[in-house]
Order: C-alpha cells, then structure tokens, then sequence
C-alpha cells in the first residue's frame, strides 16, 4: 500500500489515508444535489430552509458515520439502529419537504448492504425500497420520482453486498497470509533448532571424549594425546562448518558418511562398534537418507554421551511392509537407556524429520540395552534386501 492510496480491507492509517477514504466515499454525496436544490430554490421560509440543512447535515454526518465504523466489531443490533435512524430521517424530511428528499432512502439502502451481513441485507434493502415506495406515493409528485430512484436503490443496495464480502474475502486472506508467514517463520526456528542439537551434540561430545583421552595419555603417551587433540581440531573446524551450512539452509548429512563418523565416536569412546559397509540407498529419496542420516547421528550421540554402553551394533535393512517397501535403521546398545525415562528434544526432532519423510521411529529400552528404529518409505522399484 501506498501512502496515499488504502488497500481493500485496511483502516486508514495516517490522516492522508483517512482523507482518500472520505473523499471516495463523500463523492457520491452528490447525488444529494436535489434536496439542497430544494432548500436553495424551493421556496421555502427561512425557518423551513434552516431545519432542512440541520436535517441533511445530520443525515450526512449519521451515514458516513456508519460507512466509517463498518466492519470494526458493531453488534448487527446497533447497525439496525443506526439505519432505523436513517429511514426515520428521511421519511420526516421526505413528508415534510417533498418530493426532492426520497433520494435519502438510496443511501440508506446502499448503507444497509454495506454495513449489513448479506442474510439480513436482503431483507433490509428491500424493506427500504418498500418504504420509499409508500412515501413517494404519500407524497405530492412522487411517483414520478420512485421509477428513477427504485432501481438504484436496489441495485446499490445489493452491490454494495457484493463490495462488503470482497472486503471480508480480502481481509480473510491477508490474515491468512498473515499466519502462514508466521507459521513458516516458526518451522524454520524448529529447523534451526533441531539441526544445531544434532551438530552440536554430537560434536561436542566427540570432542569431550577425545579431550579426556588426550588428558589421560598427557603424562605418558605426549605424541598420541597430541594425535587426540588434532582430531578434536578437525572435528570442531568440521562442526563449525556444519553449522553454517544448517543456518544457511543447505546441509542435507549421507547415510555413509553419518556411518564413517559414527565409528569414529564410538571408537572414540571405548564403545564396540558394529556397523553395515557400503549401504544400498538405491531407490531411497534424499528426504528419507537425510532423515535416516539424522536418525543415526542422533542414536549414536545418545550411546556415547548417556547410555554408558560398551557394545552398540548399526544394522540398516529393507524390509517389505504392509505400506510398501521401507529402508530400516536400527541402533541397539548394551548400556543403560537413551535420553531417560520420556523423550527429550533428540527424540522429539527425529519424530518430526520421519514424519516428514513418511516414516516412523520407535525408541524403548530392551531387556539387554536401548534401541532405535527409525524406517523411511523407498522406492517400489528397489529390491527388497539387507545391507550387511
């Protein structure tokens, strides 16, 4: 929107805007030429005159009151008020005045479909057009008015329907609008906020293991405590390049990958490692690898940092299901559970990105350990084996 110019649906919000909107709405106050040609030129007493022009200001002022508040939370019953007030105005000045004056019921029909919801519209504006028929004929030389005021009466009426639903139509889709750019801006948080707990705390960890590793070997073993703190370099160079590829939206982690560094940290942390070579990902849509990549990445920071476990074994299959074919991921451990008794954020997130995938996660404790399973959707196509 412009500074000058108001969008369908928005209140003005400056006096320039507020001055456009009066200036449309005021412009087609010239149709009310007749009742002033009347009080200028129709010969009425001074005091006729004067009670006239207090009558039409009060009708002006009434109507563009009521335009004006449209649509800003009225009861329907103070709305039905005001136009009752209006027909008043204009019945009195109409018997009172002549003929002139039942141009009064066009804006108060044309009112009533702009400020009225359609299912009591269609009733009021008729309502009006019946009631300016009765004055017209109840006033001298009226009928000759009604053929040319009826018709736009109803006409203005039932269009100015049409105007209030677009405006409602129009302030329906920009709160729409509204809460889908909110709803996008949270995701992408949620985003954010999963990918820099998986990168964070696995290389975290990683780099805790290794920089008590290179603590114990200090005293005695200098060369392989200096070999410990080059890899915890690499892992921290690597981490923080992992973070600014998920800020910028373009890291997607490899199944095979993900699996090279999950040795390393068990390896790292004394845990016994049992991991497939060489996964088969044909078939497997990058959504479900980078899920599935995610998934593993999660399950072995788990085994490192709280399970307190001494043998983890990674076993990744295809199995056919009822739903069709799914590429399955599964981390079992001999320690003592994951993240404790309910799921913490790592669980939570990786619920969220199988989900997304098509896919599903199971996490329980065993009668020997604690085990993941997180399945993703592949394609039909693929063969259906194991992966050892």
């Amino acid at each position: 929107m412009s500074g000058t110019g108001v969008g369908i649906g928005k209140r003005p919000e400056n006096r320039r805007q507020r001055f456009v909107k009066l200036l449309w709405t005021g412009i087609w106050l010239v149709y009310l030429s007749a009742p002033a040609g009347d009080l200028l030129h129709g010969g009425h007493s001074t005091g006729v005159r004067t009670l006239g022009w207090i009558g039409l200001a009060a009708f002006v002022t009434w109507y563009m009151l009521l335009l004006f508040r449209t649509g800003r939370g009225e009861r329907n019953s103070v709305v039905l008020a005001s136009l009752g007030v209006l027909a008043a105005q204009s019945t009195v000045l109409a018997l009172t005045l002549g003929r002139e004056w039942l141009v009064l019921f066009v804006y108060v029909s044309i009112a009533s479909g702009a400020a009225l919801p359609l299912r009591m519209a269609r009733w009021t504006i008729p309502a009006t057009c019946t009631l300016m028929s009765v004055i017209a004929f109840a006033t001298p030389g009226g009928k000759a008015f009604l053929a040319g005021l009826l018709i736009p009466a109803l006409l203005g009426g039932f269009a100015m329907t049409g105007v209030r639903e677009l405006v409602r139509t129009t302030v329906a889709l920009r709160e729409a609008r509204a809460t889908v750019a909110q709803l996008a801006a949270n995701e992408e948080r949620l985003r954010l906020a999963r990918d820099l707990h998986d990168l964070l705390g696995h290389s975290l960890s990683l780099i805790t293991i290794k920089s008590e590793l290179a603590g114990r070997m200090l005293p005695g073993h200098p060369d392989k405590a200096a070999q410990q703190v080059a890899d915890i370099e690499q892992v921290s160079r690597q981490a923080l390049v992992d973070v600014r590829e998920a800020v910028s939206g373009y890291r997607r982690p490899r199944l095979a990958a993900e699996l090279a560094g999950a040795e390393v940290a068990l390896t790292a942390a004394d845990v016994v490692a049992a991991l497939p070579a060489d996964p088969d990902l044909m078939g497997v849509p990058e959504d479900s690898e980078t899920a599935l990549a995610w998934a593993l990445r999660e399950a072995v920071t788990n085994v490192v940092r709280h399970s307190g476990a001494r043998r983890c074994t990674v076993e990744l299959q295809r199995r056919q299901t009822l739903d069709g074919p799914v590429l399955e991921l599964c981390v079992e451990d001999d320690g003592s559970g994951g993240e404790g008794s309910g799921p913490g954020h790592g669980l939570t997130g990786l619920t969220e990105r199988l989900t997304k995938a098509g896919g599903t996660l199971e996490a329980g404790g065993t009668r020997h350990g604690f085990r993941l399973t997180a399945r993703v959707p592949v394609a039909a196509s693929a063969h259906v084996g194991s992966a050892t």
